[in-house]
């Protein structure tokens, strides 16, 4: 807490007194419209304030190409030195991480860090691999603007280019001897004593000599709604709270007036789809998820044998594996959770019908439809009327199908009639 406090104390007053600072932040999560948002406003804020240099902590597996180049356009204008630091130890900056950091001024990593591994890997809408021509299309684009980065940057062009063609991944010693870093430190003081006073170059040319010695280290964290977005777009939650979201509302719409069913399922299905507007969804999947819960409602009109609930569990398990339209795993559901949840849901589904049907086909147990097929006593002779004792109560009631039946005889009931006579025969 005195951390934080701290932190937004020297973010306010610092810029009021004309003082610079090194703004640092951390990207610890694949590369999608949050992280971008967080990136490019952080750079927006380090330009007013006038900060020395930004300190951009990278641990990322990639993400999506969009994201990317605009995180690098806002890199490339930016009037703020931006170092990318792959940290800490065991870290990565992989794939849309590797471009980010070729595109910074100052591309520095931490002890037992790897980068690279940047082949694109393009999919289409259906989920399934581009064709060769394509592939080759985008991978000889991925590396024209790595080549271009590197060069602007005066970093080594072959490896850069070797890792978006070969998928090489390099260790920061192999990076730093291939004149692909500029740098290998433990930590962010490192990274100041080693470049205060240094004279480097922009991407437009101009060079600037660093001043960084004595200057505070101003952490910018997320904002509360960048922490939510991020939090909510975690692949396994969005997709738990899609299915949530669609177990609710066909509950409701089963169980009119139960309104929390909905309610709740409302607010699990709005806040899968705001997740989805960050994931990369494939649209197919998610018809294949909604056809799944079509067949599992046919179920109750057709007698189907079983084949239609079959048929919408394995909709329901194959869109669930659809879903998600990236080849970047951290941006993907585990099998391991897509697969007991769909089943887990089907299976709910399908317990939730059962017992609609049952109720339908079920005889009535109160009311005149409830008296039709109970069994009674005669009081009275019945020729052919009399009265009956049925259902703990003595009823005006009348023979079927024959003409007299004894006082004792066991009987049935037929049929009930408006004048609030039944209709019995003899058992």
């Amino acid at each position: 807490m005195k951390r934080n406090i701290l932190a937004l104390l020297l973010i306010f007053i610092l810029p009021s007194l004309g003082l610079s600072s090194i703004y640092k932040i951390t990207v610890n999560a694949a590369i999608h419209p949050v992280t971008s948002e967080y990136i490019r406003n952080t750079i927006n804020k380090a330009e007013r304030d006038k900060a020395s240099l930004i300190i951009m902590t990278l641990n990322t597996p990639g993400g999506l190409d969009t994201s990317m180049r605009e995180i690098i356009e806002r890199i490339l204008s930016s009037k703020v030195p931006v170092a990318a630091y792959v940290s800490p130890s065991g870290a990565r900056a992989a794939s849309a991480g590797f471009f980010i950091s070729i595109a910074c001024d100052l591309f520095i990593m931490a002890p037992a860090t790897n980068t690279g591994a940047a082949h694109p890997v393009g999919i289409s809408i259906t989920g399934q691999q581009m064709d060769k021509t394509m592939a080759e299309k985008v991978t000889h684009d991925a590396a024209s603007y790595i080549k271009t980065l590197a060069e602007k940057r005066g970093r080594n062009t072959k490896l850069a280019e070797d890792a978006v063609r070969k998928s090489l991944s390099y260790t920061e010693k192999e990076a730093y001897e291939g004149h692909l870093v500029d740098f290998i430190a433990r930590s962010d003081q490192e990274i100041i004593d080693h470049f205060d006073g240094r004279t480097i170059k922009r991407f437009d040319g101009k060079e600037i000599t660093l001043k960084l010695k004595g200057e505070p280290i101003v952490e910018i964290p997320m904002s509360a709604r960048q922490k939510f977005l991020i939090t909510i777009s975690n692949p396994n939650l969005a997709y738990i709270l899609l299915m949530l979201g669609l177990l609710g509302l066909y509950f409701e719409f089963s169980n009119p007036g139960a309104i929390l069913p909905g309610v709740l399922g409302a607010i699990c299905l709005l806040l899968a789809i705001f997740s989805f507007q960050i994931l990369p969804i494939n649209y197919v999947g998610l018809i294949l998820i909604l056809l799944a819960i079509g067949l599992f409602i046919l179920e109750i009109k057709v007698q189907s044998y079983g084949i239609l609930s079959v048929g919408g569990i394995i909709a329901m398990v194959i869109g669930s594996i659809m879903l998600i339209n990236t080849p970047v795993p951290e941006l993907k559901p585990s099998l391991n959770i897509i697969i007991p949840v769909a089943v887990g849901i089907s299976l709910i589904f399908i317990f939730l019908i059962t017992l609609a049907i049952k109720a339908h086909i079920k005889r009535a147990a109160t009311g005149k439809e409830g008296l039709i097929g109970e069994e009674g006593v005669v009081q009275t002779d019945l020729s052919p009327e009399g009265k009956v004792f049925v259902h703990g109560e003595i009823w005006q009631a009348e023979a079927v199908d024959e003409p007299l039946i004894p006082k004792g005889t066991k009987v049935k009931v037929v049929e009930v009639m408006k004048s609030l006579k039944i209709k019995v025969r003899r058992v």
